[in-house]
């Protein structure tokens, strides 16, 4: 079992910076590969990001290219998602979840959400 914690969503106004933060306990957390995903009203979950175990390999979905980061640290358990430039139609609930089974395995772990709002 990998239990997950959304943090750091709030109201920002376009162009403003975010930092979201996942806190995981259970599972070995540093030997599981992580991802965030998003979700706004009426709209289909997104793929956002995703980093391997060891931090050295991330993916990130077209829309978010160039503007969020990804990274984790081992150590505290936390993976992280650093959002800059960001734009109304960033608006969405943002999930973290975990991937235990592998890079290409799917998620089998899901936080409860965290809300960013971008307001024009």
């Amino acid at each position: 079992q990998v239990q997950l914690v959304e943090s750091g969503g709030g109201l920002v106004q376009a162009g403003g910076s975010l930092r979201l933060s996942c806190a995981a306990s259970g599972r070995t957390f540093s030997s599981i590969p992580m991802g965030w995903f998003r979700q706004a009203p009426g709209k289909e979950r997104e793929f956002v990001a995703r980093i391997s175990w060891s931090g050295g390999i991330t993916d990130y979905g077209d829309s978010v290219k160039g503007r969020f980061t990804i990274s984790r640290d081992n150590a505290k358990n936390t993976v992280y998602l650093q959002m800059n430039s960001l734009k109304p139609e960033d608006t969405a609930v943002y999930y973290c979840a975990a991937s235990p089974r592998g890079w290409d395995s799917g998620y089998d772990y899901w936080g409860q959400g965290t809300q960013v709002t971008v307001s024009s």
